[in-house]
């Protein structure tokens, strides 16, 4: 499929009655939101990435998904920062009426899904309607969503999906999954289709059977962008690594550094922690509750009668740090991380999980055994 037939999957899922979110630039990123056009893709624009470190740098190949993960990710669409749970009105004869939110999902199409975030919507998934108490409205959105996820063939200096088992290439789950090729036979997409919805689009776009060169391509492309991660985790179980670490040195040196800002919560997309906020007007006779994002760096997140339960930085990043990688297995039987970056990324200091980790291995290696 040629640049062309990107074009014409945007407006074939328009014309379904989809609305389309795609990576685009604005004010100096590529970030996610609605697009009523191909053109609209951040053609010839890919990223700068470091640690506490994000720019936009053009590029001379003009193509379209050659960049990492950016500020956002599709938790944003499908577990919205900040939701309306109901609303109440008090009448004249005293009487209160509360009307609970239960808005139409809206049937979003995600094109640009990489890897490591398709298998973070999968954890969500598990998270937010596995269990007796699942997220009705978060399930009505994910049952509407279509996913096309573009395979990785340029890894950002912050990646480390290889280590976490989650990317460059495409896992189970989505409705179409391109891998985009840019060489010396033109700029072309290899598509395939996962499930029976993304099969009747691919049929209405302007294709044609893929030449073995073509295919070479796609797979040799996903196959360097393995081999060129900016970043790995240390070779060890990371669930044991943290169970066994949790008084180690290093978590002082951490929370040295650390502000406690709740910005790698934020930008993760797994992190699903909530709070209720209640609210009313002046005259006391309509209230409302919202539920918005939570961060277990907030002091108040563990706040309890006598305090809260987590005082220090260091026991705040200690429990982000051993949940994401550890506990979450106890919880939900996978790891939390999926090697997108983006905590590294959007940190304001620079701290990296995958350095931490690193550090964590080294210090219990060095750290002799006691027995009994």
């Amino acid at each position: 499929m040629g640049t062309d037939g990107l074009e014409a999957l945007v407006t074939a899922l328009r014309a379904a009655g989809r609305v389309v979110i795609g990576p685009t630039v604005r004010d100096g990123a590529i970030v996610l939101a609605e697009i009523t056009g191909g053109d609209e893709l951040p053609y010839g624009w890919g990223v700068e990435l470091e640690a506490g470190h994000y720019r936009l740098r053009a590029r001379s190949d003009g193509a379209a998904f050659a960049h990492s993960a950016g500020p956002q990710s599709w938790k944003t669409f499908l577990h919205p920062p900040r939701e309306r749970q109901w609303s109440a009105d008090r009448g004249a004869d005293g009487r209160w009426t509360i009307s609970a939110e239960k808005p139409e999902p809206p049937s979003y199409a995600f094109l640009g899904v990489r890897p490591c975030d398709l298998r973070a919507i999968a954890v969500q998934d598990r998270v937010l309607t596995g269990g007796p108490h699942a997220d009705a409205a978060y399930r009505g959105r994910r049952r509407r969503a279509f996913l096309v996820v573009v395979e990785c063939t340029e890894p950002g200096a912050t990646c480390f999906c290889v280590s976490m088992g989650t990317g460059p290439a495409a896992g189970e789950g989505y409705d179409l999954a391109l891998t985009e090729i840019v060489d010396e036979r033109g700029h072309r997409f290899l598509v395939r289709a996962g499930s029976d919805e993304g099969r009747a689009v691919l049929a209405g776009l302007p294709c044609r059977p893929a030449s073995p060169q073509t295919r070479a391509a796609a797979r040799d492309g996903v196959a360097g962008a393995a081999e060129r991660m900016g970043r790995t985790m240390p070779p060890a179980d990371l669930r044991d690594l943290m169970r066994e670490t949790l008084e180690a040195r290093r978590w002082d040196d951490v929370a040295s550094r650390c502000l406690t800002c709740g910005n790698c919560t934020m930008v993760c997309p797994t992190c699903f922690c909530t709070t209720a906020e209640d609210v009313t007007d002046l005259t006391g006779n309509h209230a409302e509750r919202w539920r918005r994002w939570e961060s277990c760096f907030d002091l108040d997140f563990t706040h309890l009668p006598a305090g809260s339960v987590r005082a220090s930085g260091r026991s705040r990043y200690r429990q982000w740090a051993t949940h994401k990688l550890g506990t979450w297995h106890d919880q939900f039987g996978s790891s939390g991380c999926v090697g997108c970056g983006r905590c590294i990324v959007w940190c304001p200091v620079g701290i990296d999980i995958t350095e931490e980790a690193h550090a964590l291995y080294r210090e219990r290696a060095e750290t002799p055994e006691t027995g009994t």
